[in-house]
């Protein structure tokens, strides 16, 4: 249960931007850690990592953000800015990454995420808004939108006419829906719920929708896929997912199920195919996605909900 608690945000310091909530998205990531799932959970803890909100101070080092600015923080709010990820922009490997929330900041105080009124953050893990995105939408692409986003561009998940697999329609599959239709892919949707594909095909444009558990259709789909985004974080077969790709074909995984997933590795050496994962972007991969979606008119579905609904939510 999630119960409100005061504590002092630290004073804006030259580096920082302080800025006043606007809107959190809800991440299935704070169900895993309010209930402790994967047993890293620190307690008292304020979940939220899809922050968005408006500039209200700045620090005296501060260059690109000014009050008044529509800003936006996800999933951390440090890195060593040395190692070898930092130097390629891909903070969100460096091992000494400190999170949004349930994470120990530099100066050894607790980090406390979005679920909040205010919020203090280093410069460098700030990006901005588009004005023409919705606020409130554009917050769950700080988490949803940049997990299915960074791996479709590392893997090149983008050339048009190629065909993609969304496995799971949730927060991440609607988003990897929309960025694989502007990409210019052809996209089938892969779901438990038949219930889905209306919502896939007729609000979010997919091409094609396959019932995981309707063996037929599995089958009739076999090898018919370049690449699969499997966004799904509760235990499912790998090995008949593997079977929907093409020879070469690439599946990432992005969601995190608490047990492991097992496959046969002839599914992959018969065919030369690929299982990778990825997690979120870098800052700049992020502002990237973001002026995409502004460009390409994309933002999450939502249900906006008051702060007191939060734990039926």
């Amino acid at each position: 249960i999630l119960t409100p608690f005061n504590f002092t945000r630290r004073k804006t310091g030259s580096n920082d931007v302080t800025f006043k909530v606007a809107y959190c998205g809800i991440c299935h990531t704070d169900l895993h850690q309010t209930r402790n799932e994967w047993k890293n959970s620190q307690y008292p803890m304020v979940p939220g990592h899809e922050i968005v909100g408006t500039v209200i101070e700045v620090g005296s080092q501060v260059k690109n953000f000014t009050v008044g600015d529509r800003v936006g923080v996800g999933c951390m709010v440090w890195s060593c800015q040395q190692c070898d990820s930092c130097s390629k922009d891909q903070e969100q490997y460096c091992e000494k990454i400190v999170w949004t929330y349930n994470g120990i900041y530099v100066d050894g105080s607790p980090t406390f995420g979005g679920y909040s009124s205010l919020m203090v953050c280093d410069q460098r893990f700030v990006v901005k808004i588009p004005e023409n995105l919705p606020f409130d939408a554009a917050a769950p692409l700080l988490c949803a939108g940049i997990t299915v986003y960074s791996p479709m561009k590392y893997f090149q998940m983008t050339e048009p006419g190629r065909s993609l697999g969304v496995v799971g329609l949730g927060g991440l599959g609607h988003m990897a829906v929309k960025f694989g239709k502007a990409f210019g892919l052809q996209v089938t949707v892969i779901s438990t719920s038949p219930h889905k594909e209306k919502e896939a095909r007729e609000d979010l444009g997919a091409d094609h929708f396959i019932v995981s558990k309707d063996q037929k259709q599995m089958q009739e789909a076999a090898k018919s896929l370049d690449y699969i985004i499997d966004t799904v974080s509760a235990d499912h077969p790998l090995q008949l997912l593997i079977n929907l790709l093409k020879q070469n074909g690439k599946l990432v995984l992005v969601g995190l199920p608490e047990k492991p997933l097992y496959f046969h590795p002839a599914m992959l050496i018969f065919g030369r195919r690929f299982v990778g994962g990825s997690m979120i972007g870098g800052m700049k991969e992020t502002q990237e996605m973001l002026d995409f979606c502004a460009e390409h008119n994309i933002s999450c579905v939502i249900e906006n909900i008051p702060m007191d609904y939060v734990n039926t939510a």
